[in-house]
């Protein structure tokens, strides 16, 4: 009873190991099929590079609030020459200062069971200050000290900065013809085994770019345009057809 029990086991586990060698010459098969093609191969390439950010804009709002709107705006004005006096002191010039528009709302009476009334109890005034400036570090520098003019009285909601990279463009030329080598290089050693040599290009691909800070793997189908770091990864992506020989 037990020996045929035990044939059976071993002719069961003939069987599963057998058809896992069937699944694993298919789906060796169906690999070498997806990068060849008849007489040509399909390779991905890369390439990537640090670039430094050439220019950096950065948004800080300074706000007032009052029981009147006169009194609210006179308040929003008068914080103008301390922030001016705080940049130019800083190194920033005035040419790269924009004030921008000024926007205001009333502020109403709260009831004790929660809901706003339509009672007004003062108003709220907010100017929004853009800094357009080269000198990044500068800009990263400025946006870490600016809350502490709030012991001059001035309310401050300071954004993030971005900054940006002017050469992109020629850049970005320069990674793909990079990442059309690196693919050339991979068919290469794809071929090496078979004997066969990368013959011409049949067609060529761009990828989306990824533009991270230097230290992020993250990618997206849709590309990424980061602008939150100073230095910054551009990676580009190639997909190439080769004929072969």
């Amino acid at each position: 009873m037990f020996e045929k029990v035990a044939r059976i086991q071993i002719i069961l586990f003939a069987f599963v190991l057998g058809a896992c060698l069937i699944f694993a010459l298919i789906a060796s098969a169906k690999v070498i099929s997806n990068n060849f093609s008849k007489d040509e191969i399909t390779v991905t390439g890369s390439a990537s590079e640090i670039v430094t950010s050439d220019s950096g804009v950065w948004r800080f709002q300074i706000k007032a609030q009052a029981p009147t709107r006169g009194e609210a705006y006179r308040a929003l004005t008068s914080q103008k020459p301390v922030v001016l006096a705080f940049l130019k002191n800083s190194g920033i010039k005035e040419a790269e200062i924009e004030f921008l528009g000024i926007n205001d709302y009333a502020r109403y009476k709260t009831a004790p069971n929660g809901f706003s009334t339509q009672e007004v109890i003062g108003y709220n005034y907010e100017q929004t200050v853009k800094i357009n400036s080269k000198d990044v570090e500068l800009i990263k520098k400025l946006h870490l000290e600016i809350p502490s003019l709030i012991e001059k009285g001035i309310v401050i909601n300071s954004f993030e900065p971005n900054y940006l990279y002017s050469g992109l463009s020629d850049k970005k030329a320069e990674l793909l013809q990079k990442a059309t080598a690196d693919a050339k290089m991979r068919a290469k050693e794809m071929l090496k085994a078979t004997n066969n040599r990368v013959g011409k290009i049949r067609s060529v691909r761009m990828g989306v770019f990824q533009i991270t800070p230097p230290d992020s793997n993250e990618v997206s189908d849709w590309g990424i345009n980061d602008t939150s770091s100073i230095e910054k990864k551009v990676t580009a992506v190639s997909n190439v057809v080769f004929g072969i020989k």
